[in-house]
C-alpha cells in the first residue's frame, strides 16, 4: 500500500496494490497493521458502510460531533465518484478550505479522512458503490452537516447543482457560519 499526501496534512490518499494475472486481480483494501504504520497512528474501525446511488446523487457533507466524531476510510467498489473533504474544526489553519478527489473502482483510491473534517461525494457515473469504514457507532444525536452549495466553501461538484439528487434532510443543510462546529481540541481523537 502506497501512501500520498493531501493538502490537509491529517487527511491521506491510500494506493492499495493490485495483483494482476491471467484469473484478474487480487488486493488488500484494508490491512490494520500496513496503515497504522503507514499513518503513525493506531485505528479501530467498528463498522463498515455501503452505499449504492445512481448519478448525480449527492450525500453530504456530514460529520459527527465529539464525542462521537468519525475517522472514516472510504473507497468505491463500482462507478466513480467525486470525494469532498472540508475541515470543520475551528481553530484549524485550515479551516473551512476543502479538498476533493475522484475514487473510482478503476482507480482503487482510498480516502482515511480523520475526526474534524466533514464529508460528502457525488456519483458522476451511471451507478456507484461506495464502502467506508468508521470508528465510531452513528449517534444521530450529534449528527452535523453542511449545505454543498455553501458559496464560502465553492466546492465544484462537477455535476450541475439541476443535476444533483439529495434526500429532503441533506437539501436542509445549513451554510458553514450557521453549522454546528466544535473546536477540535475537544475531541481527544482529534
Amino acid at each position: 500500500m502506497n501512501i500520498k499526501t493531501t493538502p490537509f496534512k491529517e487527511v491521506f490518499i491510500l494506493k492499495p496494490n493490485v495483483h494482476l494475472d491471467e484469473r484478474g486481480a487480487f488486493m488488500e483494501s484494508f490491512n490494520k497493521r500496513e496503515v497504522e504504520n503507514l499513518l503513525g497512528r493506531k485505528i479501530a474501525f467498528c463498522q463498515d458502510n455501503q452505499t449504492v446511488s445512481k448519478k448525480g446523487v449527492l450525500r453530504g457533507l456530514h460529520y459527527q460531533l465529539p464525542p462521537f466524531s468519525q475517522t472514516k476510510l472510504v473507497r468505491v467498489i463500482q462507478g466513480k465518484v467525486l470525494d469532498v473533504v472540508v475541515d470543520i474544526r475551528k481553530g484549524s489553519p485550515t479551516f473551512g478550505h476543502h479538498f476533493s478527489c475522484e475514487l473510482s473502482a478503476e482507480n482503487q483510491v482510498e480516502l482515511y479522512i480523520p475526526r474534524g473534517f466533514a464529508h460528502g461525494f457525488i456519483t458522476l457515473s451511471d451507478t456507484s458503490i461506495f464502502s467506508y469504514k468508521v470508528d465510531q457507532y452513528y449517534h444521530p444525536q450529534n449528527e452535523g452537516s453542511i449545505a454543498p452549495d455553501d458559496p464560502s466553501l465553492a466546492i465544484d461538484w462537477q455535476l450541475a447543482k439541476e443535476e444533483w439528487i439529495q434526500s429532503e434532510k441533506d437539501k436542509a443543510h445549513p451554510f458553514l457560519s450557521k453549522a454546528l462546529l466544535f473546536d477540535f481540541k475537544d475531541d481527544p481523537y482529534v
